[in-house]
């Protein structure tokens, strides 16, 4: 039976290419962590559904033993790379995060913008976050309905190709979380059906469920666990 068959096989995030020195050498101290969340509705969160950084932090202490994480909100909902650069300066830089987590490309796929415009948005902020000297992560697209319409999914895969570029290009490691790779696993290879993946509230299909959420926070957290590991 092949991988694309067998419901039986676990989806799991990619590793990220990057150590996570930041916050190793957070977590060597003592004190709370920050992260900083950015991004857009994902982020902020839509309708009902608990946001995923106000999970996340409740992951990284129960993973960490307890340590404090403070995870810190800034989605705006609608939002993609052009605005959030313009924010990045007062909403991240000056928090001083050990981590930065950043949600982006969905809108510019689903909503036609210009990809090579947001790409350089995204390159831009990459050079502003280089000076925290913490560690950041790029998180791509959601694997959805209202991605995969003709015309809208070739946006859709793009966007991802174009966030994966960026973070090769930056001047410093950047790793991604491949959300859009994870999701489609979910949906292909453990045959979970997009009617669990979205909330089922939303009519335009693009949101997480409240169980897509949840799944997502505990991958997350588990490469963000496996990366602080292996600093050598």
């Amino acid at each position: 039976m092949s991988e694309a068959s067998s419901p039986a096989i676990p989806a799991k995030a990619a590793a990220f290419k990057h150590p996570m020195r930041a916050l190793s050498g957070r977590l060597a101290g003592v004190g709370a962590i920050k992260v900083v969340a950015i991004g857009s509705s994902t982020t902020a969160g839509e309708g009902d559904i608990v946001p995923y950084p106000q999970r996340l932090e409740t992951a990284l202490r129960n993973r960490f033993n307890g340590r404090p994480f403070d995870v810190l909100n800034r989605g705006i909902g609608g939002e993609e790379a052009p605005i959030e650069v313009r924010r990045m300066q007062q909403d991240v830089i000056d928090e001083r995060p050990s981590v930065v987590i950043w949600q982006v490309g969905t809108n510019a796929a689903w909503k036609g913008q210009d990809l090579d415009a947001v790409a350089s948005s995204i390159a831009e902020g990459l050079r502003m976050l280089e000076q925290l000297g913490s560690d950041v992560i790029l998180m791509d697209l959601q694997y959805v309905p209202a991605l995969l319409v003709p015309g809208t999914q070739q946006a859709a895969d793009r966007m991802v190709d174009l966030i994966a570029a960026a973070a090769d290009r930056a001047t410093f490691p950047v790793n991604v979380f491949q959300r859009y790779d994870l999701m489609r696993r979910w949906h292909e290879v453990e045959r979970v059906s997009f009617d669990r993946i979205v909330d089922p509230g939303d009519d335009d299909r693009l949101h997480h469920s409240d169980w897509s959420v949840r799944q997502m926070v505990r991958a997350l957290a588990d490469t963000i666990v496996a990366a602080a590991a292996h600093t050598a």
